[in-house]
């Protein structure tokens, strides 16, 4: 009688199918290529051609009519799949026509002209990318100055608004003093306010102050935020406050307990903050809009409003400016992305 050898188990064993899982991963996917669609489209659209921005119907790749050199003709000619009587199509250059009738040629052959219609006509189509669009938005107008003024005005908000938010923040959470509930109410009911009721006020301060058309009413007024500083109180409420009283048995100051102490716990939040601050105030328009009036202090977001004619908008070059105006925001994000995700699972908005 012959012995039974045992099964080696497969080290790869067969899990089973988790279709709650399955489905949940098919829903991200396609919730992911829906949003998408709208920067894919934007891409597409500023390598496109402008007549081929409206085309129906819609195509998501740059496609072009389809062109050829034919000897003979100095400019290119357009290239058409021609179908004749009996159902035989040959691809011919098109080189005149007369109502609904037209003149092809064969570009293997160009000194024979065939006779045909407008209605055999089908237009050979290619993708065809047209980078050109880029060099056109970027030289239509001053894009390099509204760059570098988006860049440090972007940069100093950012900078600003964390280091005066944050040192508002640490004196309503973690300092004892009267009427620090009352006073931090009053400021947090700022946020009630719409900004354009505030729109009017802030441009007389900026006026009286001499700031029009300068960097400092560009950065100065943004630099306060009471959401910033409702956001790092509530982390720095959900902050130990042994620390701080270890830090102070040691001598320590209160700037000192801010710097030492408390900074170095709070990088993630000033990471997921900075980026929501640096988003607000590069996209920002309205208010750049009314405190600049030359064109050597405009920002980004007034220079992509520029290519929106009074009767026309070149959406193509449009598309291209927004694609660039896109980049520095998509890099912070990209780099800043890890910090952002902890950032936000870490900021609390318990408080005590």
């Amino acid at each position: 009688m012959g012995t039974m050898t045992a099964k080696k188990p497969s080290p790869f064993p067969r899990q089973p199918i988790r279709w709650g899982h399955l489905l949940l991963h098919l829903g991200l996917i396609v919730g992911s290529i829906v949003m998408m669609l709208p920067f894919w489209w934007m891409v597409v659209t500023s390598l496109k051609i402008q007549k081929e921005v409206f085309a129906f119907p819609p195509t998501l790749l740059p496609f072009q009519d389809a062109t050829v050199s034919v000897p003979g003709y100095d400019d290119e000619l357009y290239f058409f799949n021609v179908t004749f009587a009996g159902g035989t199509t040959r691809q011919l250059a098109r080189v005149s026509r007369r109502g609904n009738d037209v003149e092809m040629v064969d570009p293997a052959h160009p000194e024979e002209i065939i006779a045909a219609t407008f209605d055999q006509l089908e237009p050979v189509r290619v993708i065809k990318p047209t980078w050109q669009n880029y060099i056109d938005a970027w030289t239509a107008m001053p894009f390099d100055r509204f760059y570098i003024n988006s860049i440090i005005v972007a940069c100093a908000v950012t900078v600003l608004q964390i280091f005066i938010s944050s040192l508002a923040a640490f004196a309503f959470a973690r300092l004892q003093f009267k009427g620090r509930n009352t006073l931090f109410t009053l400021y947090l009911a700022t946020l009630m306010f719409p900004f354009p009721v505030l729109l009017i006020p802030n441009f007389i301060l900026v006026r009286q102050f001499g700031w029009y058309d300068t960097y400092w009413a560009l950065i100065l007024p943004p630099a306060f935020s009471a959401f910033s500083t409702f956001l790092l109180r509530q982390h720095y409420m959900n902050l130990p406050m042994d620390l701080d009283d270890a830090a102070r048995i040691d001598g320590a100051t209160s700037f000192r307990i801010w710097w030492n102490v408390v900074l170095p716990m709070s990088k993630t939040t000033f990471a997921a903050l900075a980026i929501f601050i640096f988003l607000g105030s590069w996209n920002s328009f309205l208010w750049p809009l009314v405190v600049t009036n030359s064109e050597s202090m405009r920002t980004v977001p007034i220079g992509l409003n520029s290519f929106q004619g009074q009767y026309s908008v070149r959406w193509n070059l449009l598309m291209a400016a927004a694609v660039v105006a896109m980049a520095p925001v998509l890099t912070v994000y990209i780099f800043a992305q890890k910090w952002f995700i902890r950032g936000i699972s870490l900021t609390g908005i318990s408080g005590r």
